[in-house]
């Protein structure tokens, strides 16, 4: 349970804070974390700090020391992030962000201690003060946390999309070679995409290659037929090829049925099938 301070030494801190920024502005330039790197300039470090120091003095005043949620924190949280993102692209870790961070906390106290010597209330206020630092720290750890979060997650849907690309093999004959376990989310990004170019070429005929798929249960089925049928509602015709004898008899046993759909044995066998769909003849040329 968090400790809870009266209102008057929430204000003593907060207009500590306050008034001695130009003294803690310093301390915490030459502490480094603001301008590391060299990715800021002089004044932005400068502002940057200010800004800092102004939620945690809002923290301090409102009672939600403690709190990384306080409006105070929320406030530089988009600040926050920019400073993480550039030590990030500087190859540091949340924890050494972290620790690069409480090097600011005992220059503050220092301050404290000097400021109010003698003080009867000298450790309270030391305390609230400590919790207020500490809480900035552990705001700084959760934006880097969930900004690492959001990259992998970008990361994982770019995968996604490479791991599913739309090709065009002729005109109004587009195929989709799908390599490797479908999911859901991926079945998913299939689908979109390959509906996508089906209006961007005004294709006829969709190919499905499977042929890089290790094994097919009912879920797998089941994204397959719904690809198909909505390529057919988009006015294209689905083809599935590259079923190989094992997943024809996985198929089998596991009674799965892909109904209309039109499925050939290999890639080669659904472009033959598809320009023949279009009015298309392939045929091998005579010798010259």
């Amino acid at each position: 349970m968090a400790m809870t301070f009266d209102q008057n030494a929430n204000d003593d801190v907060a207009d500590f804070l306050l008034e001695h920024e130009e003294r803690i502005t310093e301390d915490w330039l030459r502490a480094g974390f603001f301008a590391q790197h060299g990715g800021q300039e002089p004044e932005q470090a400068r502002a940057d700090c200010r800004a800092v120091l102004a939620a945690v003095a809002d923290a301090a005043r409102t009672g939600r020391a403690h709190d990384p949620a306080a409006p105070g924190f929320l406030q530089v949280r988009a600040l926050l992030g920019d400073l993480v993102a550039m030590r990030t692209r500087h190859g540091e870790s949340p924890s050494q962000t972290a620790l690069e961070l409480s090097r600011l906390k005992q220059p503050v106290l220092d301050l404290w201690t000097r400021h109010r010597r003698g003080d009867d209330d000298l450790t309270a206020h030391a305390v609230l003060l400590s919790t207020a630092l500490d809480t900035l720290r552990l705001a700084v750890v959760e934006t880097a946390l969930s900004a690492g979060a959001d990259i992998i997650a970008y990361q994982q849907q770019q995968l996604m999309e490479l791991s599913t690309p739309v090709i065009k093999l002729w005109d109004n004959v587009l195929a989709v070679p799908l390599i490797g376990t479908l999911d859901s989310a991926r079945s998913q990004v299939a689908m979109e995409s390959l509906l996508q170019a089906i209006v961007d070429h005004q294709a006829a005929v969709a190919i499905l290659d499977i042929t890089g798929v290790p094994t097919i249960d009912t879920m797998v089925a089941q994204h397959l037929l719904k690809t198909a049928m909505a390529a057919r509602l988009m006015g294209a015709e689905c083809v599935i090829s590259g079923i190989r004898p094992q997943i024809a008899q996985t198929m089998v046993q596991l009674g799965i049925e892909l109904g209309e759909v039109n499925t050939q044995g290999t890639l080669a066998d659904a472009l033959a099938y598809a320009l023949r769909r279009i009015g298309l003849l392939v045929a091998r040329a005579e010798n010259a």
